[in-house]
């Protein structure tokens, strides 16, 4: 039987060509300047990420299910991807990969559907829903209501949202993170970010300024819901513990790492269980590289001591 998801995806098509709604995360400004400027020096315009990660709370075993999409503006084009993997039990799997492009438009960090992926939109413009179709396969994420949401100090807007998985018949309950982030050509490219739980009690988001250098590592931020109250952490430490050398991207990547900051009662470690590694095609002496790691560990807050396990996502590009 077909999912009402499903049945309304069509729908989505043409409400999605409207404006993004002021409770959605991702930036939604005009930027018919931008793209002016873009136009003018020939340079790369700014690129949008957007990433909505669902992850079980109940079960013994991990479910992790990360859409990462991204759109980027040139002078006369828009490029976007959307990407998509099922961890289960420390086994990935990649579902989605699309690539394609669109007309320069004042509203491109507006999501759009294409090929196998598709969009659900209801009241107010909010993302309802995330398809994806392929013959048989079938997987969607339903997102239901926002449990907390938190904005930083460079446009990036995250939301915390129950939600529910079907995975052909099998249908799970869960948590998303669902995060919008800007990357402007005048300012450093957005860092690793991670996304944490432990069991209904905690949630944790934590984001670097910056890409990671293991010389100088960046200042981090987090959020939070601990007991459903709200942290924020504007400066905490993370620190990678060990490395292994990737040899394909000619790069060491992090398989554990130390947390702490320096004006608050947070401190943790995490370590990684299974990995799913894309490797860049251009040409140099090192390449381009995402990895997204399950991971599990222990954070502890004011004392107090979770298990947490999660997804981080390390980028070098």
């Amino acid at each position: 039987m077909k999912s009402i998801l499903l049945g309304v995806a069509i729908l989505s098509l043409a409400i999605s060509l409207s404006a993004c709604s002021p409770d959605e995360p991702a930036p939604a400004g005009d930027l018919s300047s931008s793209l002016a400027m873009v136009n003018r020096t020939g340079f790369p315009g700014p690129s949008y990420e957007r990433s909505f990660v669902f992850m079980t709370t109940a079960t013994d075993s991990l479910l992790l299910v990360p859409w990462l999409l991204e759109t980027t503006l040139d002078s006369n084009t828009v490029f976007r991807e959307a990407h998509g993997w099922v961890d289960r039990a420390g086994t990935w799997e990649p579902f989605l990969a699309e690539r394609w492009q669109t007309p320069p438009t004042r509203y491109p960090a507006r999501i759009l559907p294409y090929g196998t992926f598709r969009i659900v939109v209801g009241e107010n413009n909010r993302v309802n829903g995330i398809i994806y179709t392929d013959g048989p396969r079938h997987l969607e994420l339903a997102l239901g209501r926002s449990v907390a949401q938190w904005s930083g100090p460079r446009e990036e807007r995250l939301r915390l949202l129950e939600a529910s998985l079907h995975l052909g018949e099998q249908g799970l309950n869960g948590i998303v993170l669902d995060m919008a982030r800007l990357n402007s050509p005048d300012t450093p490219v957005r860092g690793d970010w991670a996304f944490l739980t432990s069991g209904d009690s905690l949630q944790i988001v934590v984001q670097g300024d910056t890409e990671h250098d293991i010389e100088a590592p960046p200042n981090y931020r987090g959020w939070g819901l601990l007991d459903s109250k709200a942290l924020q952490w504007p400066s905490l430490r993370i620190e990678w513990i060990q490395v292994s050398a990737y040899q394909p991207a000619r790069r060491d990547l992090p398989i554990s790492w130390a947390l702490s900051s320096p004006i608050a009662s947070v401190v943790g470690t995490l370590e990684v269980l299974a990995s799913e590694i894309v490797t860049g095609t251009e040409s140099g002496p090192v390449l381009p590289v995402q990895a997204l790691f399950e991971v599990v560990g222990t954070i502890s807050i004011d004392g107090r001591s979770f298990p947490v396990r999660g997804l981080f996502n390390h980028r070098r590009r």
